[in-house]
C-alpha cells in the first residue's frame, strides 16, 4: 500500500494468495492425487498460485521423542514444514483408511506439531477426499480435523469428499458429473475468497484457545 499520495489501482495488485495442494496417499494412481491435481487447476485458473506436492515427499519414520532429541527431524517432516510455512494455506486430499486418517499423514503431522513456531497455527485449510465407498472418505476427513484444529489450523467448514471415485472421472481425469464438477469447483473457490479476506483485508485477530480455563504451559501447547 502507498505511504502517501492518491490511492491507484496499482496500489490494488495483491500478490496471488498462496496455496499448498497435496494427497494423504502414497499410491502411484491414487483417486486423491487425482483429485489434489484437480483442486490445483482451479486454483490456477481463478487467480490464485498452487503449488502441488506428493506425500512421497513428507513421507517420515514414525514419531519418537529420544529421536527428535538426538538427531533431529526427519527430512520429510523438515519439507512438509518448509512447504507449509511457505503458503497462506493447505489443501489436502486424504484417503480413509478404516474409519479414519492414514497412518503416513497422521504421522508427519505430529512430527511438524513439534517444530517452534507450530506452523499450522492460523493456516487455513481445505480438507477433500476421494473414496471407492459411497461416504466418499468422509469419516477420515471428520478424525483429520482434530489434531489439525487442535493445532489452530483454520479449517474451512465445507468439506469435499468424492463417493464412488473409482467411477467419478472421466476419460479426460476430470469429475464426469456436471454438478458434482461444479460444486467441487465451487467450494474451492469460495474457500479461496476466504483466504484471501483474511490475508489482504484482516479486520481482527484473535488467538486461539482451545479449553477456557487452561493455562500456558510449554509442555503441553502447540499452538503459539
Amino acid at each position: 500500500m502507498p505511504s502517501d499520495g492518491p490511492m491507484t489501482s496499482d496500489d490494488l495488485r495483491w500478490e496471488p494468495v498462496r496455496f499448498l495442494v497435496f494427497s494423504g496417499s502414497l499410491r502411484r494412481d491414487s483417486y486423491n492425487s487425482k483429485l489434489a491435481g484437480l483442486a490445483a487447476a482451479v486454483i490456477e485458473a481463478n487467480g490464485g498460485d498452487a503449488t502441488v506436492a506428493s506425500m512421497a515427499d513428507f513421507d517420515s519414520p514414525s514419531y519418537d521423542q529420544d529421536v527428535q532429541q538426538a538427531e533431529g527431524f526427519p527430512l520429510g517432516a523438515e519439507e512438509f514444514r518448509r512447504q507449509i510455512e511457505a503458503c497462506h494455506a493447505f489443501v489436502v486430499s486424504s484417503p480413509e483408511y478404516n474409519g479414519s486418517v492414514p497412518g503416513g499423514l497422521k504421522n508427519v503431522i505430529d512430527w511438524v506439531s513439534r517444530y517452534h513456531p507450530q506452523p499450522f497455527n492460523e493456516r487455513h485449510g481445505l480438507l477433500m477426499s476421494a473414496s471407492p465407498s459411497m461416504i466418499g472418505g468422509n469419516r477420515g476427513l471428520w478424525a483429520l480435523r482434530v489434531p489439525l484444529e487442535h493445532l489452530g489450523a483454520r479449517l474451512y467448514p465445507d468439506m469435499f469428499s468424492l463417493a464412488q471415485a473409482h467411477l467419478a472421472f472421466g476419460t479426460d481425469g476430470r469429475i464426469a458429473d456436471a454438478d458434482l464438477a461444479q460444486r467441487f469447483t465451487t467450494n474451492i473457490v469460495n474457500f479461496m475468497a476466504s483466504v484471501e479476506a483474511s490475508v489482504h483485508y484482516p479486520c481482527m485477530k484473535q488467538a486461539w484457545v482451545e479449553f477456557l480455563g487452561e493455562h500456558p504451559e510449554p509442555a503441553l501447547d502447540r499452538v503459539e
